[in-house]
């Protein structure tokens, strides 16, 4: 089983990925205590709602939250973990601005686990709020 306890470790699955690579997420903090992680996603052309906008698809976002929630799951129970469902609210768009996702199990139980997820553009400003349900079994 691979070790889920450092940002290298934690960078080094996300890279394995094909499609996270082309996310480009990048694993900027890490507190294993606390069950967080801090996940950055750049602003990429590939990634626009419409050419041009620099405004960023809803897709996308959606996949942080979804990534950024599952590896602080990760970092909690040690191993990958399957989701189950996530849900996401967008507040405000995310325009010519990379994001900052900063994921916290609420709670690992026995057969599922729980984290939320706040989403930030480079101001600082709140883009999305969600939250991820997962499977506590390997997957």
């Amino acid at each position: 089983m691979a070790d889920f306890d450092t940002i290298e470790q934690i960078q080094e699955s996300l890279d394995s990925s094909p499609f996270s690579a082309f996310c480009g997420f990048r694993i900027e903090e890490v507190d294993k205590g606390d069950g967080r992680i801090v996940m950055r996603m750049p602003m990429r052309p590939e990634l626009e709602r419409l050419p041009g906008s620099g405004q960023m698809h809803g897709g996308p976002i959606a996949c942080l939250v979804d990534t950024a929630a599952c590896y602080a799951c990760t970092l909690v129970l040690g191993h990958g973990v399957p989701t189950v469902n996530f849900r996401i609210d967008y507040l405000r768009p995310a325009i010519d601005t990379d994001l900052r996702a900063v994921a916290r199990v609420r709670r690992a139980g026995r057969t599922v686990a729980v984290a939320d997820v706040d989403i930030h553009n480079d101001g600082g400003k709140l883009i999305a709020t969600g939250r991820g349900t997962f499977s506590t079994s390997a997957g």
